[in-house]
């Protein structure tokens, strides 16, 4: 199934699509199809902790809807404004240079997913505009395949990690490499020595934290679909695509990432616990089309009227791109 979330005459709903170019409104496809018993929640994060009875009620309604058309109302994609697909997760954890064509430019690097974490006030739906303020400095985008968490998720081995996953999405990370470059920190790390813990030593360390130049709003772009688990064969193998304004900037595939997506979620879950709608993007397929610009090159503030992203079987994101001309509000006290 391909779920949604969005906006329609004034209300925020969640769908399922019904038929290409069309969806249908859960709820009241709900009510033709159990006009006695309603039961399932009107968000997608409540639906997802629902647990599989909810999804298989889904999957009920929407195969009630094929089969009598007249029971429900088809909404046309182009009639809505799309949410992303799980507007408040509880986080959003993306993995850093996990695409294997980035290893040649590592001077070290640890031998395990590193990852971040975006809140969820910079998520945007499709069709939403990118805002970009001129005082972000450089800003491009970073297609990603992300995965919907569908159950708790706490110290779960790498073979049984994917039965966790409801489903499967596009995430595009945009990132400000203008910020990360001016939040950057090149200091004398003191630790302990490892043969006595009363004497200290330096190291001499370089580190950027992530808050603004992965955090920003609009800096999440989510959608459109949330697809299923059982419609994604192989998350491992699947073609990635992103455009500005129409030229290809990163032909890819999943199958080039380091670390697949099992190993992505049994790492994080020995840290982290993943809660039903939590998000994981499993990092930025950026290998440039020959002859052709790279996302690297694709500064926002320059060039771009637009960006898309398509990834094989979870559908086409794309999204205006706003720059303002603008000084940075007066933050210090004087």
């Amino acid at each position: 199934m391909k779920l949604a979330s969005f906006s329609y005459q004034g209300s925020d709903r969640i769908g399922v699509q019904l038929s290409a170019g069309t969806l249908v409104d859960i709820a009241e496809a709900e009510a033709a199809t159990f006009p006695d018993e309603q039961m399932l929640p009107k968000t997608m994060k409540a639906l997802l902790q629902a647990g599989d009875a909810a999804m298989t009620r889904v999957a009920e309604v929407l195969a009630f809807a094929r089969l009598n058309p007249d029971s429900v109302s088809p909404i046309a994609e182009t009639a809505i404004r799309w949410l992303p697909p799980i507007p408040d997760p509880g986080k959003i954890c993306g993995v850093a240079m996990n695409n294997s064509a980035s290893n040649a430019r590592k001077i070290s690097a640890p031998e395990h997913p590193a990852f971040f974490l975006k809140p969820p006030s910079c998520l945007i739906g499709n069709g939403e505009a990118i805002k970009i303020r001129s005082y972000y400095g450089s800003t491009h985008p970073e297609p990603e395949l992300a995965v919907v968490i569908g159950k708790t998720m706490r110290d779960v081995d790498a073979k049984n990690a994917l039965e966790y996953v409801i489903g499967y999405t596009i995430f595009n990370d945009i990132t400000g490499n203008g910020m990360r470059a001016e939040d950057l920190f090149r200091y004398w790390a003191i630790y302990a020595t490892a043969d006595d813990s009363n004497e200290t030593e330096r190291i001499e360390q370089h580190l950027s934290y992530a808050g603004r130049y992965k955090g920003t709003d609009t800096f999440g772009i989510l959608g459109p679909w949330l697809v299923t688990r059982d419609e994604v064969t192989n998350p491992d193998d699947l073609d990635v695509h992103c455009a500005l304004d129409d030229e290809t900037i990163a032909e890819d595939s999943t199958r080039y990432y380091n670390y697949k997506v099992a190993e992505i979620l049994s790492f994080i879950n020995q840290f982290h616990t993943l809660h039903p709608g939590d998000v994981v993007s499993c990092g930025t397929a950026f290998k440039p089309a020959a002859g052709r610009k790279s996302i690297h090159s694709a500064n926002f503030q320059k060039i771009g009227s637009s960006v898309t992203v398509s990834i094989d079987g979870l559908g086409v994101q794309r999204n205006p791109i706003e720059v303002e001309q603008r000084e940075i509000g007066q933050w210090q006290l004087k």
